[in-house]
């Protein structure tokens, strides 16, 4: 067996796909055969066997434990595959590997099994692993004592409880202080000793709230030792680092040098983690921290010059134990402990101190600060060549968008918090460090990063919606044109984005240079050689022109808009299409053009630009969702204007929506279509009353064709909606309009579009719509013009309904029958009492769905007409009601295991079951406190409140669960997860006073108080906290 699963792990590593994933697929198939384990662990234990084989074969025994070695792992298939004999044979294997092993490789490999498994056998079925690998971190050699610290990085990681780990907290701790302290060891292994000590910090977190006292104490002792040795290291000077020739050689220096650096760059990460959890304990040192690592950042700038500036180095390395050691990566943790130095409050009160006994900001820190981030900003030759193969790379880099985290934007955010410390204070220190160089040459990456620079405080100003004093913007005028003049390529685009940028936030602070700049940039977007540059203006001109714009821009609207449509036709858009930064900058720039002046934009062609432009990115979701928030804003301001302007948008619209329903197949996929329907959808919303004449017979045609052959969910969605626009709009148009091809009027049209959506052959997603549009004709066409069509039509509504599982779906469904109700409940209720759905009464089947779904709904009106409803229906004390069961509420399983995703498959949810009129009641208090804002809507104002209740004499300031998610906590961030129904709902007074006053007139009947009782004491609050 042996041979063969060697010759199919060969297989996998395949550059071909087709072996590859036949060689998986036997893999995965043997997981049944008995020993397969074994011969995994066998394989990976010979030195005979190519090392990449036997890595292979530790990988596909990870995956094989995460499947067949217990319940408790999510990937779990469901059987068992190990006994308990292979269990301990496996175990001892793979222990001697990840601790005696002389592959690294393989070490790391067998690491990462042992603490999978781990994570579910210790300390219980596997006691000694633990007490174990400890020993050899104690006393073993130095390759043994690397690969105990690896194992027990990987345990920390996945297999430690709070009550195994301190149990032994002590122990590890003082083991692994003892080899990060030992000279006599490689620098590396004493670097992967202090990433063992900081993943403890994850555990430490976890319990913290529970045993507050007892981690305190911990930590107090703990970091009295650790502290101190972070700072010695942090002193501690590096040598000059090794040549390239000597890199490549891994001659013993280059070696000594990784080691340093990664030793290092571990500190200077605890240093970081300590901060976050316990920032008092740090803070006392915090100055002092500060200064080191700001000694160090200033003597490796030569060395960050050199190797990565001017010369290419290789970058964000790791060796195989996971532990970075290149240069790159120190610098840029050290720049972010020292942004996070910035927040103590002791080098706060120190900083702030000397620039109270300067005159100026010249010569002080704050200068001195702008020298050593300006110097670090500066773009990489790695970046260099990236932007100037794809301009995409450059645009994301400018946007923020990227997930590239580098040195420059780093510097980037350092310059933002010091903005928002410092507020002017920090952009007056840029402009003096600009001074202080007289008439010095800088290099043009110098420049280019101090305008960079400047772009960032320019940012933090534009987002704060304030202005910059006329002495920056003046000081910084001749450093921007000087910029926009030069050769290289990167420094004019950035001249250009930061006169823009500056234009912006100088307001009247700057006069004459804004309409020199803009006239500047149009004409570099027209000659300029250089696509980055040209690609740079485009983006640059939002800064002019995006609302509010400056004034001085609206009467160039038209020249605007005929130089961005000769940049389109220079390009080549089929190329581009799939370039997402460079699409979104040009629709972004083309739809501000547009809104200067949306009337204007219509005859100079602005509209025109914008649906050509965007029919390359019309498979780009994000650019087709640009372009129909555009139009939409478009549509709303002219509509709003009359029903001539209307028409005469109409008029210019609905040729390029015609058009591109004749290119495209309604049976095929075709992103163009769907944009199309879209702006359809969007111009049918905000149509006038009555619609234009002709305009029915103009578009009906083509959406009926779609609408009865397409299968193309979000075409159908949006086609379903604008027929339903415009039978909110113009009944009459359409009911009397007769499809030239088949003869058959609007109603009978509409009637056959339904019925096919309605069909099972249809997926719920695409028929997310018909619902609205069912109910809209029953309202617009009334009984009488339907006839015997109108049951018809309920019944295959409610039959759909019952098969029906998507919750957009379903909602549009149910609130066919709630419009009803509103009006006739008896009538709904007595209806749907005759229709039988298979073995079902209609009622039934359609009380339980719209009861169980409820609370899910979403849309204002959609909501309220639903509470309104549901108080007809409850009014009625129809006994039918009473006699139908459905869900009450959830039944929560007393355990405490950890509920796997494997053993809630095998534990589904249950439910009480309670009567339909007290789930009427229930849903109704859910309504009543969602009508009263969402529960992060109050949390936030509590928040708030306790935040200006609170001291400013913290030590730190800093949020130690606070992410750079433009400000946001970890618990707001996992609110966007939170499962609750209603969770991010807005205010609704109206349907607030509404209910109070329904509870009120329903408790003074009899039997209300019954069905009170029958609430859970949470509901009971709820209903008696709003008095009701």
């Amino acid at each position: 067996m042996e041979e063969q699963i060697i010759q199919l792990l060969a297989a996998t590593q395949s550059a071909e796909p087709t072996p590859r994933k036949s060689a998986e697929l036997q893999l995965s198939h043997m997981y049944p055969t008995p020993g397969f384990a074994l011969a995994l662990g066998s394989i990976g234990s010979h030195d005979s066997v190519p090392l990449n084989i036997r890595q292979a074969a530790l990988l596909y025994m990870r995956q094989f434990v995460q499947a067949a070695w217990s319940p408790d792992f999510d990937e779990f298939r469901g059987q068992v595959l190990v006994n308990d004999e292979e269990k301990l044979q496996l175990r001892q294997t793979l222990l001697e590997l990840a601790l005696n092993s002389n592959e690294r490789k393989i070490r790391k490999a067998a690491s990462y099994v042992c603490s999978k498994i781990g994570s579910t056998d210790f300390p219980d079925e596997w006691p000694d692993l633990l007490p174990t690998t400890l020993r050899v971190v104690q006393s073993g050699t130095e390759d043994q004592i690397g690969g105990a610290l690896k194992l027990l990085a990987d345990l920390i990681d996945e297999s430690f409880n709070e009550e195994q780990f301190f149990g032994v907290a002590r122990e590890l701790v003082d083991s692994v202080y003892n080899v990060a302290t030992n000279d006599a060891l490689k620098t590396t292994v004493r670097a992967l000793a202090i990433l063992v000590f900081r993943g403890c910090f994850d555990i430490l977190e976890m319990v913290m709230e529970e045993h507050k006292d007892a981690v305190q104490n911990f930590a107090d002792e703990t970091l009295t030792r650790w502290v101190p040795f972070f700072l010695q290291i942090l002193q501690s000077k590096l040598p000059n680092p090794p040549t390239t020739e000597e890199e490549s050689q891994r001659s013993p220096s280059a070696q000594s040098y990784r080691g340093l650096v990664a030793l290092k760059l571990q500190a200077v990460k605890a240093l970081m983690r300590i901060r976050q959890i316990f920032p008092s304990n740090l803070a006392p040192q915090s100055p002092t921290l500060f200064t080191a690592t700001w000694e160090e950042l200033s003597s490796l700038q030569n060395a960050y010059q050199n190797m990565f500036i001017q010369d290419s180095r290789p970058n964000r390395l790791e060796d195989d134990d996971g532990l970075p050691y290149t240069l790159d990566w120190l610098v840029l943790e050290e720049l972010d402990f020292m942004k996070a130095c910035l927040k103590a409050a002791p080098v706060k009160k120190e900083l702030e101190g000397q620039l109270q006994n300067s005159t100026g900001v010249g010569g002080t820190w704050v200068t001195e600060v702008m020298k050593l981030i300006v110097a670090y900003a500066q773009i990489t030759t790695e970046e260099e060549g990236l932007w100037n193969f794809d301009v995409n790379i450059f645009l994301s880099e400018e946007s923020g968008v990227t997930a590239n985290y580098t040195s420059r934007t780093a510097c980037g955010d350092l310059a933002t918090n010091l903005s928002d410390w410092l507020k002017h204070t920090a952009i007056d220190g840029l402009l003096s460090y600009v001074q202080s160089l007289g008439g010095a040459e800088q290099d043009w990456k110098s420049k280019e990063s101090t305008l960079y620079l400047l772009s960032q405080f320019l940012l933090y100003f534009q987002e704060a919606e304030q202005q910059i004093s006329a002495e920056v913007a003046n000081g910084f005028v001749e450093y921007v044109n000087n910029a926009i003049h030069q050769s290289d390529e990167f420094l004019r685009a950035r001249g250009y984005l930061v006169a823009g940028s500056l234009i912006r936030c100088a307001g009247t602070n700057l006069t004459g240079a804004g309409e020199v700049y803009l006239q500047a940039t149009m004409n570099a977007i027209n000659n300029d050689d250089s696509d980055v540059v040209k690609v740079a203006c485009v983006r640059a001109m939002q800064f002019y022109i995006e609302q509010p714009c400056v004034e001085f821009a609206i009467p160039l609207q038209g020249p605007i808009i005929n130089m961005l449509s000769n940049f389109v036709s220079s390009q080549d858009l089929q190329e581009r299409a799939e370039s997402d930064d460079f699409m979104a900058v040009l629709i972004q720039t083309i739809r501000d053009s547009i809104l200067l002046d949306t009337h204007a934009a219509i005859s100079l062609g602005g509209l025109d630009l914008l649906f050509r432009t965007a029919s390359y990115g019309a498979g780009l979701f994000m650019i087709s969702a640009m372009v129909s928030e555009t139009f939409e804003e478009v549509t709303e301001r002219i509509a709003a204007e009359g029903a001539d302007q209307y028409s005469q948008l109409c008029e210019k619209i609905l040729p390029m929506v015609i058009g591109a329903f004749r290119i495209g197949d309604p049976t095929e996929a075709n992103a163009l279509l769907n944009l199309a329907a879209d702006l359809l959808t969007v111009l049918t919303k905000f149509g006038s009353e009555p619609l234009p004449n002709g305009f029915v017979g103009a578009i009906m045609p083509k959406l009926t064709q779609i609408l009865l052959q397409s299968n193309d969910d979000e075409l159908l969605k949006s086609c379903t909606a604008s027929v339903k626009n415009i039978l909110t709009h113009d009944h009459k148009q359409l009911l009397e309009w007769q499809d030239a091809t088949t003869s058959k009027y609007g109603l009978e049209v509409i009637l056959l579009i339904i019925d096919r959506l309605l069909g099972p052959h249809v997926e719920d997603n695409a028929g997310a719509e018909v619902g609205g549009l069912a109910a809209e004709l029953v309202e617009k066409a009334g009984s009488e013009r339907l006839g015997p069509y109108l049951m018809q039509l309920l019944q295959a509504v409610a039959v759909r309904l019952g098969s029906a599982t998507q919750a957009q779906f379903i909602q549009s469904l149910i609130l066919v029958f709630a419009r009803l109700a509103l009006t006739n409940a008896k009538d709904v209720v007595d209806f749907l009492g005759q229709v039988q759905i298979g073995d079902h009464n209609g009622l039934d089947v359609v009380i339980v769905k719209w009861l169980e779904n409820s609370v899910n709904f979403a849309g204002y009106d959609e909501i309220r007409q639903n509470v309104l409803a549901l108080t007809k229906l409850y009014e009625l004390e129809d006994p039918r009601l009473s006699h139908i069961q459905v869900k009450g509420d959830l039944i929560v399983p007393v355990s405490d295991r950890i509920m796997t995703r494997s053993r809630a498959k095998l534990q589904p949810d249950e439910f009480t079951v309670v009567p339909a009129n007290l789930k009427i009641i229930k849903v109704l208090v859910e309504e009543l406190q969602f009508a009263s804002g969402s529960k992060h809507e109050l949390e936030a104002a509590a928040l708030e409140a306790a935040e200006d209740e609170g001291s400013d004499d913290e030590d730190w300031e800093d949020d130690p669960n606070t992410l750079d998610f433009g400000g946001a906590n970890i618990k707001e961030l996992m609110a966007f997860a939170d499962e609750n129904p209603g969770a991010n709902r807005q205010r609704d007074d109206e349907t607030q006073a509404y209910l109070i006053q329904f509870f009120h007139q329903a408790s003074q009947k009899p039997g209300f108080n019954d069905l009170f009782s029958a609430l859970t004491a949470e509901e009971q609050n709820k209903l008696q906290s709003f008095g009701a």
